[in-house]
């Protein structure tokens, strides 16, 4: 089909949105000038896309209700049966709802998206299916990720299975929920400020945030290129290194991996244990406007199993930490006001794999922008503010602190092998009820993220660990490695977990 050609009004239209002035008979020129350029399109329009093959049979699925989605959970069920064996043989995943998986509906939480279907697998589907694992469908996320808390899918809340009418965290709301109330053994997350180590934090379960780009982000919808990370979200450690070790390593369409990083064999270093380990508890991570005294004080009697484990644990003060939110925000808001919204999920100015199914989809959003969620709409208005007014220079000069506030960590990690400090502030919160007040849905959206979007900006692995309860619900503890020593992380986190029930530290 032809690319469709401008009349002489909509190119000087074109053109005065660029602050260029054409007259008729200049416009005139121009378009006959274009002519050859419009052939050069009508060639690409004409040739398939090229994408990636699909591999493995599936159902479009259904969405369950009533007692088969008693959390609000699952977004669609589809059964699709990976490889006959693998090192993830006989394990089922739920699959977050930013994540294409071919022939499945996918919603990212957001009505404007219902009704896409993609047309090819997530590098991280395929990298599943080949391990041997069964996934049993698409779990629900928050509208476009952007919500901590588990209130504001457009297919409405997702309840925390350790208290219903509580937050089961977000942006990775259902993939948590699933995983904490045994539907699945897996469940793949996203975190741009927190979104698999907040979930698993108010689900007492455990989630790892990897380097950035250490597992690739291609067929996913993205957030902000710089800030974008997936993951593992699992009830123990061994499934969660098990699940890293098959999604890790280049897949040579996802441009956040230049590093070029190899996946490692955690399932098994992590059980060299703690002994020797320097453990510094950042000082800076506790004592939060809101956190909750018996949350902090529960961490710090956690670390004390560390040191009976062996390892050298200590206070460290890593004062930029206490900046390191501010830091991430105008990265988070411009960038995904412009790269997510905008520029309609993918932006430009990189290589690799485009989802163009997905592009031309989500571009209706700006005609039902009233239905996205308050948390996002607000990000928005905050992001379109700076970049009209400032012409992006908080977004610059965001990013060039983030190298600073790097160095802030790689300083202490000099001297420590982990850095410790609570996953959140807070435990999980009561889901807003209907009609809530805007401020209300905002503040239970973003309340709990000041430890974790840190290191989405820095792109250190983070994991959040279960390690403890505070009236009954979940407290996590994360640890934080250098870059690309995610095996360190997973040795933490085994020795932890394999020394006592974590409900009884």
């Amino acid at each position: 089909m032809a690319v469709k050609r401008p009349t002489l009004e909509q190119l000087q239209d074109v053109a005065l949105s660029l602050g260029i002035h054409l007259s008729e008979q200049q416009a005139g020129s121009y378009l006959e000038l274009l002519q050859p350029n419009f052939d050069a399109y009508d060639l690409v329009d004409s040739l398939p896309d090229y994408v990636p093959v699909v591999k493995y049979p599936r159902t479009p699925g259904y969405r369950p209700s009533g007692e088969e989605n008693k959390y609000g959970a699952w977004y669609t069920k589809s059964t699709i049966k990976g490889a006959a064996r693998g090192k993830l043989a006989g394990k089922t995943v739920a699959i977050k709802d930013n994540v294409c998986v071919a022939g499945v509906q996918m919603m990212n939480g957001a009505s404007t998206l219902e009704g896409y279907v993609p047309n090819i697998d997530a590098t991280v589907v395929t990298r599943l299916l080949d391990a041997g694992a069964t996934i049993l469908g698409k779990s629900v996320c928050e509208c476009f990720c952007f919500s901590g808390g588990s209130h504001t899918s457009a297919s409405g809340p997702v309840h925390n299975p350790r208290r219903m009418g509580y937050s089961a965290g977000g942006s990775s709301s259902g993939s948590a929920a699933l995983v904490a109330c045994g539907e699945v053994d897996l469940a793949i997350g996203g975190d741009q400020g927190g979104s698999v180590r907040i979930p698993a934090a108010y689900c007492g379960i455990y989630g790892m945030k990897p380097s950035h780009g250490l597992v690739p982000y291609t067929g996913i919808m993205p957030i902000e290129l710089t800030i974008d990370h997936t993951g593992p979200i699992t009830a123990n450690v061994t499934d969660n290194a098990l699940m890293l070790e098959v999604l890790a390593g280049p897949d040579g369409l996802d441009p956040r991996q230049h590093a070029g990083r190899e996946s490692q064999p955690y399932s098994e270093l992590m059980k060299a244990g703690v002994k020797g380990l320097k453990i510094g508890i950042v000082t800076e991570g506790f004592g939060w406007p809101n956190s909750m005294p018996a949350l902090d004080a529960q961490v710090r009697k956690a670390a004390e199993r560390f040191s009976k484990l062996g390892a050298k644990v200590s206070e460290v003060s890593v004062p930029m930490h206490r900046m390191g939110l501010a830091i991430w925000l105008p990265v988070a808001a411009e960038g995904a006001t412009q790269q997510m919204m905008k520029d309609n999920g993918h932006g430009f100015n990189w290589k690799g794999l485009y989802v163009t199914s997905m592009v031309d989809w989500h571009a209706g959003w700006k005609a039902r922008a009233d239905e996205l969620s308050d948390p996002l709409k607000l990000t928005m208005v905050l992001g379109e503010y700076f970049i009209k007014h400032y012409r992006g220079h908080f977004y610059a000069k965001a990013q060039n602190l983030t190298r600073q506030l790097t160095e802030a960590y790689d300083d202490a990690l000099k001297d420590f092998d982990l850095l410790l400090m609570p996953t959140l502030p807070i435990t999980a919160t009561k889901l807003p009820a209907p009609g809530a007040s805007i401020e209300e849905i905002v503040g239970r959206a973003f309340e709990m993220v000041a430890n974790t979007a840190p290191f989405d900006s820095t792109g250190h692995p983070a994991m959040s660990i279960p390690c403890g309860l505070v009236d009954g619900l979940p407290v996590g503890m994360m640890l934080v490695g250098r870059r690309y020593e995610e095996a360190t992380i997973y040795r933490g986190a085994y020795a932890f977990e394999q020394a006592g029930d974590w409900e009884q530290v």
